[in-house]
């Protein structure tokens, strides 16, 4: 029995042209959607308080960063309560980001709940009503969603029942905003907790990816109008082996060879809690990993792009270029981490070399 043909030539024309527009040469994805909980944390670190003003401000300055910006970002991701806020002169964000050229994404789930009969596993909720929020969302204006499904490496862990129920979540995630116009990232998270070493996470990534692009194709979701936003092939953060860039890139790439077909567009990594210079110098090594690479290799950073910034913002208004320079300059380095083309500056400044790592990270 044939498909369900339940999207027309015109609808994947657009979700297509829309998924290669954000990952295009040189261009990667701003992941500006934390929780109010998450940016708070962010905040109090430089010793700001957690308001919805604040909040804005930080958004504001990296969203009207200079007309280098979309020569490096070409998506950001934003949180509902972002999407609906405006500059200082009333211009609403979603409209600055467009009219910069870069295309507007939302956080989509619900976070995460207990999968009952493991070990403390965990699957994405956010299923109900996410038809009309997806609609929603689009009348806003936007054109990309994002979707968390976070996994981890333990002992018995992951568990192919959390593997299946994350797959199966994602998968049908994806349908749903793909029925709505909106071109899905998919983001099979697995967490850098613990002490495994590079070979258990690589074995652990393949069949992770395995199980998602057989519930995708399950569920007709069309490939072309998706992303794919992974973690890299790294050692646990705990483990005690040393691993170099190069190892790590042949890791990641050798992983997704296996698993990913070449009819997605984009591979978008997350940065997983590796310090900003890391994160930008494993992208770089996975785009000069001589494997064959149909996909672009870029980045969907949200850590590794705002903690240079944040530090020299520093909630003060005399500081607002400072910080803009900072994400400017990280962004550009990413830029240049996407195609395989950067000569590590040797910057040891504290931001871009601290670790950003936390453990059971929730976003």
């Amino acid at each position: 029995m044939p498909p369900h043909v339940s999207l027309s030539p015109e609808q994947k024309q657009e979700l297509a042209t829309i998924a290669n527009q954000i990952v295009a040469g040189g261009k990667g994805i701003l992941a500006a959607d934390e929780s109010v909980g998450t940016m708070g944390k962010r905040l109090k670190n430089i010793e700001v308080e957690n308001s919805e003003e604040n909040r804005r401000i930080f958004r504001q300055l990296l969203f009207s960063t200079g007309a280098e910006m979309p020569d490096c970002i070409g998506g950001v991701i934003f949180f509902h309560e972002t999407l609906f806020q405006s500059t200082d002169d009333g211009i609403p964000f979603p409209q600055l980001v467009k009219d910069k050229g870069i295309v507007v994404g939302i956080k989509v789930d619900k976070g995460v709940v207990p999968l009952a009969g493991t070990d403390g596993e965990t699957v994405t909720q956010g299923l109900d009503g996410l038809h009309e929020r997806c609609a929603q969302y689009s009348k806003a204006g936007a054109q990309f969603a994002k979707w968390r499904s976070v996994l981890k490496i333990g002992d018995n862990c992951p568990s192919p029942q959390a593997i299946q129920a994350n797959a199966e979540v994602l998968a049908r995630y994806a349908s749903i905003c793909q029925q709505n116009g909106l071109v899905p990232i998919v983001e099979p998270e697995i967490l850098p907790d613990g002490a495994h070493d590079l070979h258990r996470c690589q074995y652990v990534t393949e069949k992770v990816l395995s199980a998602v692009y057989k519930a995708l194709n399950d569920h007709h979701v069309y490939l072309e109008g998706t992303l794919l936003k992974p973690n890299m092939v790294t050692p646990g953060h705990c483990c005690t082996t040393k691993f170099t860039h190069e190892e790590i890139g042949m890791a990641t790439v050798t992983a997704l060879h296996r698993t990913i077909p070449p009819a997605v567009p984009g591979i978008c990594f997350l940065s997983g809690g590796q310090s900003e210079e890391d994160s930008s110098l494993n992208l770089n090594a996975v785009n000069l990993c001589p494997l064959p690479k149909p996909w672009r290799l870029t980045f969907s950073f949200g850590r590794a792009l705002q903690a240079s910034a944040l530090a020299a913002w520093a909630g003060k208004a005399d500081n607002i270029s400072l910080g803009q320079e900072a994400f400017l300059h990280r962004a550009k380095i990413n830029s240049l981490s996407s195609r395989g083309e950067y000569i590590p500056s040797g910057d040891t400044s504290e931001a871009s070399n601290f670790n950003l790592y936390a453990q059971n990270y929730i976003y």
